[in-house]
């Protein structure tokens, strides 16, 4: 049997950990198993608002961005009954058209995270979108997520 000298396995030691991405910390939402959200993370784009794809830690979710402040997006989130909070549509140009409710956190435990959550389709779809981001990514990251997103089933829509 050949040895291998002791500086290349070092040297392979260090490329399999340099190759290795940070996962992203991100908790499984409650309808998460449904085949329609496997579909819609995987037609994400690999690069949003020119941020990398990051692996997470949850079933039916995908990041992108830095571990410190990454775009979450999670699939299966109890759909939104009828609200008051501002409900926008947004539309691609290849003519997809998704409505998102939006809520801007200001407490402590939010650090200021945005929250898009898909209105009337089901599974519901949630992007939350810390400041960090939006101060220097345009909330446009939604037409992004269109095409992937419009495979939910569409029951209603923001008036």
């Amino acid at each position: 049997m050949r040895r291998r000298p002791p500086a290349l396995l070092a040297f392979a030691g260090v490329v399999l950990v340099a190759g290795c991405s940070a996962t992203i910390p991100t908790t499984v939402a409650p309808h998460a198993t449904d085949p329609v959200c496997a579909d819609v993370v995987l037609s994400t784009p690999d690069e949003l608002s020119g941020l990398e794809r990051r692996d997470t830690n949850a079933q039916a979710t995908t990041a992108w961005g830095d571990p410190e402040g990454a775009i979450v997006l999670r699939c299966g989130v109890e759909p939104l009954g009828p609200t008051t909070d501002r409900c926008v549509t947004v539309e691609s140009p290849d003519g997809t058209s998704v409505d998102w409710v939006v809520t801007q956190g200001d407490s402590e435990d939010d650090d200021g995270a945005a929250t898009f959550v898909t209105y009337g389709r089901v599974p519901a779809v949630e992007v939350r979108v810390p400041a960090s981001v939006r101060a220097q990514h345009s909330t446009s990251l939604l037409i992004d997520l269109g095409a992937a997103v419009s495979r939910t089933e569409k029951q209603r829509a923001c008036l």
